[in-house]
């Protein structure tokens, strides 16, 4: 695609994210300054500011431009907050939440994607994101607690850890699987949990579909 036609795309996807509920102007500032196109293979290109996933490297996902912006939203982000994010993936997600918090600490379980978005965050000179290749469902309990955790894996119900993690106050936005499946596969729900001392609030969002969170770190070739 030509810059041009990058612009175009940006400004369709923009104008779609706010007919669609997201209307946080900053949130929206980020997706537009980020260059979608860099997280993904060259074979994808065309489809960067297509509102779909895409697949990545390791038999991962780019999450939909919808939803990282939904999820991003529910989080209620500000300049303040330091951020866990589990499941780096392509950097994308992560990117968003550099423009708009303080710190992200982020996990990734495969150290090849770790890697690639280091890369991808070191070209847009995002430098207030600090990355590893480790185990999600144990979060990062040297750098907790956390006033902001997301998860982008499907966990079969909230990870305990990641609830300690969190501050008081805090909030986490994870999909947790659902009951719900049909012809294609099962669904999650979009959970959004607020601490609140010893006990949480949680509320169930929307329907999605996330691969699966998965415990440990990937063994490579």
């Amino acid at each position: 695609m030509t810059s041009e036609d990058i612009d175009y795309k940006k400004i369709e996807l923009i104008m779609d994210l706010r007919n669609r509920g997201i209307v946080d102007r900053k949130l929206l500032s980020a997706i537009e300054r980020i260059p979608r196109e860099i997280f993904i293979a060259d074979a994808f290109a065309g489809q960067a500011y297509a509102d779909q996933s895409l697949p990545i490297e390791c038999g991962q996902t780019i999450s939909q431009p919808y939803i990282v912006a939904y999820m991003t939203s529910k989080l209620e982000v500000d300049d303040r907050h330091k951020v866990l994010e589990i499941g780096t993936g392509s950097g994308y997600q992560t990117a968003v939440l550099a423009k708009l918090c303080r710190r992200v600490y982020t996990i990734e379980r495969y150290r090849t994607l770790s890697r690639q978005a280091q890369e991808h965050l070191d070209s847009l000179r995002i430098a207030n994101v600090t990355a590893m290749a480790g185990d999600g469902y144990k979060g990062w309990p040297q750098q907790a607690p956390f006033d902001r955790i997301i998860v982008t894996a499907a966990a079969p119900e909230i990870p305990q850890a990641l609830v300690d993690q969190l501050k008081e106050g805090g909030i986490m936005v994870l999909p947790v699987d659902a009951e719900r499946e049909d012809f294609s596969g099962k669904y999650q729900k979009i959970i959004r949990l607020t601490k609140h001392g010893e006990g949480v609030e949680t509320e169930k969002l929307i329907d999605v579909r996330f691969v699966p969170m998965v415990a440990g770190v990937a063994k490579e070739l």
